[in-house]
């Protein structure tokens, strides 16, 4: 059986950009840091669906809906490694954990945003719900 995941929750993970699916592209270049914004346990088959926001420490281009995360909440999620760094909330990657290709069984977390952070996170995540772009990863 697999772990539970909990929203605010911070994984590695090989997260595929909107953009790279439109051109083509099927997987992640490279593993980072996402946040669990959603993780909802189907009563009917009892599947765990995710929805994952990117990390980045690429400044946001103009017109990209993110949140830059302060020093401490860097700390909590364990990437006090990077200096500055943001969180996407405009797209996302969509996966289900039992039938994931890139989460492990027993997978660790990196680190978990607090409370009050992930109110945030979750309140442009729905803010942006009708420009989001949702990219599944069940493919």
């Amino acid at each position: 059986m697999s772990r539970e995941f909990r929203p605010g929750e911070v994984i590695s993970y090989p997260y595929l950009w909107a953009w790279q699916q439109q051109r083509g592209e099927t997987e992640g270049r490279k593993q980072r840091p996402v946040c669990v914004v959603i993780a909802i346990r189907n009563a009917a088959d009892g599947n765990t669906h995710l929805a994952l926001l990117a990390i980045t420490t690429q400044p946001p281009q103009t017109g990209r809906a993110s949140l830059e995360i302060p020093d401490i909440e860097r700390k909590r999620a364990g990437l006090s490694d990077l200096k500055q760094c943001w969180i996407m909330v405009d797209e996302y990657n969509y996966d289900i954990v039992e039938r994931s290709w890139y989460i492990e069984p027993g997978q660790d977390i990196v680190g978990r945003f607090s409370k009050p952070f992930m109110v945030k996170i979750a309140r442009l995540f729905a803010e942006a719900r009708g420009r989001t772009g949702r990219v599944n990863r069940l493919d």
